[in-house]
């Protein structure tokens, strides 16, 4: 865990959204919850949670790694489905860096067609 993440003390500061807008917090707490349903969904649970770590690997969001982790742990995934779901997310965001970096080219007009 890094040092700015604490999973006990960082949730209370989670009452500002429910102090000043509670009506968004409840639409996006029923959205996730429907998201992350464990029956009725087509994906199985494992599998979402396996996207969501990924998601977070990329996005690099401390809390999606640890939740989700936990979550596709406790839904049935193993340690290298976790491994494996991980690799999937750094081989996107290395891809997004090369295409990306093609724009650079595109840009600078150094390659001109």
């Amino acid at each position: 865990m890094t040092e700015f993440m604490d999973r006990k003390l960082d949730k209370t500061y989670g009452a500002a959204y429910q102090e000043t807008t509670p009506d968004i917090l409840k639409a996006f707490t029923d959205f996730d919850a429907a998201v992350f349903a464990k029956e009725g969904r087509e994906i199985p649970l494992k599998y979402r949670e396996l996207i969501a770590f990924a998601v977070g690997v990329t996005t690099q969001c401390v809390y999606c790694i640890d939740g989700h982790s936990n979550n596709a742990v406790k839904a049935g995934a193993t340690e290298t489905e976790l491994a494996e779901a991980a690799w999937v997310a750094t081989a996107i965001r290395a891809g997004g860096g090369v295409t990306h970096g093609r724009l650079g080219f595109k840009f600078s007009g150094v390659h001109e067609h």
